[in-house]
């Protein structure tokens, strides 16, 4: 019996619920709990963090490294108890050399599920004449945060911190088992047709570096949003104690967002539909520095939600497309300059509202990268206009 692609794209879900929502997502509603109860300071926080970006990275270059489709299917899979085994990691000790080897690893994991799941998964969709979008696939990372939330905030009252990531791991662990059956195994399926694997379609160099250019800028967008988004919301007078609200309006629109615009771009292609997404994220940016209201802060984690992961699931439905040869390089390549951001994004945001006393002007300066951002997409529309379709 073929396997149906609504369950492998199934798998992709649970895979990204996983090793997004539970073992990277997570961590930023435990936070405040951690606080309060280990006595971890903001300092030791944010190296927790950074530890966890760079595994991201050393994982992005090791992906982009590979081409062997059977070593990839099993580093995806390693990667999946990773995320299961980094989770408890945090539960074991109170220690911050334990809790820095979990952030590094986790982060690893994360790109096994971004990167070589998205990569395996399209090229399963490929093979077997099916339409390479990965909207339904990229839902899981909203999902994750949402479920991630939930289970910190529910839990909260009866369970210590340490109870609450056991509980998370044993989520994890019913996560892993789909995750793991549900994909098939790269070598089930009929090679790629000679359309497929011929590059003389491929974009230009150019193409490739402006959409590289354009997704560095989004990185910067998503980095500032991913990491501040509470810390912003608690810092206005009139928000105290509504950013974890905040965080999880931010996964609950970003759940359909990537199928919402999947449709769009089958419509208006994806270099447009791109546009719209850039344009979008940008004025969820400057929201918070127009106003202090809690409408403001609502649309902008709304806007943030139903943008951030959609640029990346556009992006490398994009790329697959236009470079179905090798998409996981490619994917590979333009996710090492987007994690880069992630690393120097809220660093100099950090300075900026250490030296200011609030968070307006990085907000200010990630909406003019974004804006520049917009503007390489503009230039590669008129290069080529992305869209050709699966």
């Amino acid at each position: 019996m073929p396997t149906r692609p609504l369950l492998v794209l199934a798998s992709g879900i649970f895979a990204l619920v996983l090793t997004m929502g539970v073992a990277r997502f997570a961590y930023t509603p435990m936070l405040a709990y951690m606080q309060v109860q280990t006595g971890m300071g903001d300092a030791l926080a944010g190296w927790l963090a950074g530890w966890n970006y760079l595994g991201y990275l050393s994982g992005v270059l090791l992906v982009s490294r590979l081409r062997d489709l059977m070593l990839k299917d099993r580093l995806y899979r390693i990667g999946l108890v990773l995320a299961v085994v980094t989770t408890a990691m945090m539960a074991l000790a109170e220690s911050p050399l334990l809790w820095g080897m979990s952030r590094y690893l986790a982060g690893l994991s994360t790109a096994a599920g971004l990167m070589l799941g998205s990569g395996l998964i399209l090229s399963w969709l490929l093979r077997h004449g099916h339409r390479a979008e990965l909207g339904l696939h990229f839902s899981g990372l909203g999902l994750g945060i949402v479920l991630g939330a939930l289970l910190v905030e529910l839990a909260a009252p009866v369970l210590d911190w340490r109870g609450q990531w056991w509980l998370l791991t044993g989520a994890g662990a019913l996560l892993l088992v789909p995750a793991w059956r549900w994909l098939p195994r790269p070598d089930t399926g009929p090679p790629l047709a000679p359309h497929q694997v011929d590059t003389g379609n491929e974009p230009g160099p150019l193409w490739l570096w402006l959409l590289q250019g354009a997704y560095l800028c989004a990185g910067f967008g998503y980095a500032i949003n991913a990491t501040f988004t509470v810390l912003i919301t608690e810092q206005q007078p009139a928000l105290a104690g509504q950013g974890g609200l905040m965080w999880l309006l931010v996964g609950l629109a970003a759940a359909p967002a990537p199928i919402l615009w999947d449709r769009v771009a089958r419509r208006l292609g994806y270099l447009p539909t791109l546009g719209i997404a850039y344009v979008l994220q940008i004025i969820g940016i400057l929201l918070p520095v127009l106003s202090g209201s809690l409408a403001a802060a609502i649309a902008s984690s709304l806007l943030f939600g139903v943008t951030f992961i959609s640029i990346v699931s556009l992006v490398l439905t994009m790329v697959g497309l236009r470079y179905p040869a090798h998409p996981a390089q490619i994917m590979a390549r333009l996710t090492l300059g987007y994690g880069i951001a992630q690393i120097v994004a809220p660093v100099v945001a950090g300075e900026l509202a250490e030296r200011t006393g609030t968070f307006d002007g990085s907000l200010v300066m990630v909406a003019a990268i974004m804006a520049v951002g917009l503007a390489s997409l503009v230039a590669m529309g008129m290069l080529g206009d992305g869209r050709r379709r699966a």
